[in-house]
């Protein structure tokens, strides 16, 4: 087992996990059931495989998607988290701290794959505060997003404690 070990989470934090070892393989799944189950064009999935996954800080919701899937999520943010199959457990992507660690290696599902998927590189880009002219609430946008790293207390202060 390798000594690698890496971290997640939901969006607001309110479900951490540890991954110990190196995961099976990372991919990208178009499927029309992954489409939805993370309101994208596909879905970005870390395979854990013979990695070790605690969860060390709150749990999973449920929705089983089919009769051999359950795909588990926060249920205070709704940030999809994992896909559970019999074959095994995998973890969203983007909910890796370092999701840039994990590039994918294969795609499923590529018969229900968006034509326009393969383009999307050669989409103009620009980074956030270019629109500050035409949403100037980014001056000032305080993000209550969990940080990508572990945290010894949860929920930390948000607007409403603020205001208290």
């Amino acid at each position: 087992m390798s000594d690698v070990v890496r971290t997640g989470g939901c969006q607001c934090g309110a479900i951490r996990f540890r991954l110990e070892g190196e995961p099976l393989d990372s991919s990208i799944c178009h499927c029309r059931m992954c489409q939805k189950a993370f309101g994208a064009y596909y879905a970005p999935l870390v395979a854990t495989g013979e990695a070790t996954l605690t969860w060390t800080r709150g749990g999973l919701k449920y929705f089983h998607s089919s009769n051999h899937v359950r795909r588990g999520f926060c249920a205070d943010c709704g940030t999809p988290m994992t896909y559970e199959a019999d074959d095994g457990i995998s973890i969203s992507a983007g909910s890796f701290d370092d999701p840039a660690s994990l590039p994918p290696v294969v795609q499923f599902g590529i018969e229900a794959k968006l034509p326009f998927v393969d383009r999307l590189g050669e989409l103009p880009g620009r980074h956030t505060m270019d629109d500050i002219d035409e949403a100037p609430f980014l001056a000032d946008i305080v993000s209550y997003q969990h940080p990508d790293h572990d945290t010894e207390t949860w929920p930390p202060l948000g607007p409403l404690e603020n205001e208290k």
